[in-house]
């Protein structure tokens, strides 16, 4: 049981940096779209930087269910 709590702990790291890095992405592509004025960039940037919180968010409520 010790072995599975590990390796899910593990997982959960390894995907919070993943969100992480997918949302600082996103913050240079946002950056990129500013600087340009391109809209599409802009869009893409601030929906990226979404999708990067909502999987930091669901690695930390999967690991809140794990341990409970």
């Amino acid at each position: 049981m010790d072995l599975l709590k590990n390796v899910l702990d593990l997982i959960t790291k390894f995907v919070t940096i993943g969100g992480g890095l997918w949302a600082v992405w996103g913050v240079v592509i946002l950056g990129g779209g500013l600087k340009d004025k391109n809209g599409p960039a802009l869009q893409s940037g601030i929906w990226q930087i979404i999708g990067g919180i909502m999987i930091i968010v669901a690695a930390g409520l999967f690991s809140s269910v794990i341990v409970a």
